[in-house]
């Protein structure tokens, strides 16, 4: 059985089913989310769990015989960096702790296309050395910490770590008005009947569906063999604006919407080692993740 811990957010909750669709069994947690999306009532075990409590999550392994670990879980930071690095560290230490104890097969971590900010060389790929750069957020510093210490953390073990740098991963799931990612609150605005601001056509960079992203991290924790630690996770390709506006329209005729020219697409994640060890190409290009995102927000409210 896989754990996948903040197995109801966004990403996780792909990831989950992604897995089950691999024909896999799968425990999520979650700390403060309850409601289990549409796709995967009845497919899994939900686990209400406080990855900072380590009595608790180590309890899990009296109940599940669990094979691999995928921790997703975090926290969203307030005014109080300290805390939030804490409670952060806690968590992923305390899964660290677990895969020790219960002697899994694979940890998969997630990280961040933001480990490459300030690399030169585009786009972005495995190899790449992690520059020293000012990061724009807490999570992104916490996610560059996150690579060193869960790898030195399982030397030894017979753990396996697996790296996952993600990329910018939009979906269903995703709060609507989410700041981390331009894409659902333009198109909420769009469902809205509001006509957004303009954006320059040739504006974007990384970006993945996200159960695309979801499918990328199950075939990494299946595939037999991986020849790696590191693994990029994203769709492989840059998207523009255009791209985006292009697939509301196709499928909303008479929609106008405003497009600037002009713009710069800025760097995206390179997955040839992902695709080389798992097989794993992405289903949606902008334009069917578009439309599957509209009819899926058609009853769903994020």
């Amino acid at each position: 059985m896989i754990l996948v811990t903040g197995g109801l957010g966004m990403i996780g909750a792909h990831t989950a089913r992604a897995l089950v669709d691999l024909g896999q069994e799968v425990v999520v947690t979650s700390h403060r989310r309850a409601e289990i999306p549409s796709f995967l009532a009845g497919k899994v075990a939900v686990e209400r769990l406080d990855v900072t409590d380590r009595d608790a999550f180590l309890a899990l392994g009296g109940r599940y015989d669990v094979s691999d670990i995928v921790h997703l879980a975090g926290s969203i930071p307030g005014e109080d960096p300290v805390a939030f690095f804490r409670t952060d560290m806690t968590g992923l230490l305390n899964a660290l702790d677990a895969a020790r104890a219960w002697g899994v097969r694979r940890f998969a971590v997630a990280s961040s296309l933001g480990v490459y900010l300030g690399a030169s060389e585009t786009p972005w790929h495995e190899e790449l050395a992690l520059p020293t750069a000012d990061l724009p957020h807490l999570i992104v510093a916490f996610k560059k910490a996150v690579e060193p210490i869960t790898t030195h953390a399982l030397q030894g073990s017979g753990v396996q770590p697996v790296v996952l740098r993600i990329g910018s991963t939009w979906g269903p799931l995703m709060d609507p008005e989410s700041p981390f990612n331009a894409i659902p609150p333009y198109i909420s605005a769009v469902l809205r009947g509001e006509r957004p601001g303009p954006l320059h056509a040739g504006d974007g960079g990384d970006s993945c569906y996200a159960p695309d992203a979801g499918r990328a991290i199950a075939l990494l924790m299946t595939t037999e063999t991986l020849r790696h630690d590191t693994y990029n996770v994203s769709s492989g390709r840059g998207f523009t604006h255009r791209e985006l506006v292009d697939g509301l329209q196709a499928i909303t005729p008479g929609l106008e919407l405003d497009l600037l020219p002009g713009g710069q697409p800025g760097p995206h994640l390179d997955i040839t080692r992902l695709t080389k060890d798992t097989g794993f190409a992405p289903a949606f290009d902008v334009a069917a993740a578009v439309a599957d995102y509209v009819a899926w927000r058609s009853g769903n409210p994020r």
